[in-house]
């Protein structure tokens, strides 16, 4: 366990959490996913407004795709447990509120949140000072990924059962690591029991992003993400991934487009708030 005095958030889930929150104070409802306690535990400054990565207009795309994807994985989540999932399994967990959010549904099931150790600890210590603690069904698995630990063996070792079924998210993971390392996870998530499902976000290559705009403004994401020293890495075409799932033991996998999550979530609203092509999912199943 890190020493958490010296564990700071994780500066693209601090993002990911003001994000949500932005859309609850700039967009008009109905609110596509409503998350006040991401913003409790990230603890922003008090002009966290003012961040230059906050802009109401030039981020809205980015903040509309945060906000389908958030709520496409709650729906998903909530339908499994109905199905019978008895674990949720959260890979790079970042801010995650699931559990704080929906009790009711989290009280079902064994949740596993897998994350780096700094930035869980902190996140643990948030959860605490704020009176939410962390309670017996939901399991902070901390995996030091640059030493070479086994997130799997860690994942096992806090209790998770591969023969029980269960519903895996990866949200913005699959952009940072290598495509070996995603064919890796996907052999090793195919192995899960029958009945579990994968929802995995992928990034297209800039060039089939579906405007001029969106290509330029993610060439300025690329460009930030390479300076902060975290840079983006693998980006798939649309059928790629679902292909390399079934190749790897998945029984189906089907690719979730954004148009797809734009006529579910953001069909009748009068603001216009859409997301764009650029960051879609990847759903398969056992």
């Amino acid at each position: 366990m890190p020493d958490e005095r010296f564990a700071t958030p994780d500066n693209t889930a601090l993002r990911v959490a003001l994000w949500r929150a932005l859309h609850l104070r700039l967009d008009p409802a109905p609110h596509v996913f409503e998350d006040e306690i991401g913003l409790r535990i990230a603890d922003p400054d008090p002009d966290w407004r003012e961040r230059p990565d906050m802009d109401p207009d030039l981020t809205r795309w980015f903040r509309a795709a945060i906000v389908a994807r958030a709520r496409f994985i709650d729906d998903l989540v909530i339908e499994q447990v109905e199905r019978g999932a008895e674990q949720y399994l959260v890979l790079g967990a970042g801010l995650d509120t699931f559990v704080q959010r929906r009790p009711e549904v989290a009280a079902r099931i064994s949740v596993f949140e897998v994350d780096q150790p700094g930035p869980q600890a902190w996140k643990r210590r948030r959860l605490e000072e704020l009176g939410y603690g962390v309670p017996d069904r939901l399991h902070l698995v901390p995996v030091d990924f640059e030493s070479g630990a086994s997130w799997w063996d860690e994942l096992t070792a806090a209790g998770f059962d591969p023969t029980r079924p269960t519903v895996v998210a990866s949200t913005g993971v699959a952009l940072y690591l290598t495509r070996q390392a995603n064919t890796d996870t996907l052999r090793r998530l195919a192995s899960l029991a029958p009945g579990s499902t994968l929802a995995m976000t992928f990034q297209l290559p800039p060039e089939l992003l579906d405007s001029e705009e969106h290509r330029a403004a993610f060439r300025i994401a690329i460009e930030g993400a390479e300076a902060a020293g975290t840079p983006f890495v693998s980006f798939y075409p649309p059928e790629e991934l679902p292909e390399s799932a079934r190749e790897v033991g998945f029984a189906t996998a089907r690719h979730v487009s954004a148009a797809e999550l734009n006529e579910r979530y953001f069909a009748h609203r009068a603001d216009g708030l859409r997301t764009s092509s650029g960051e879609e999912l990847l759903v398969a199943t056992t």
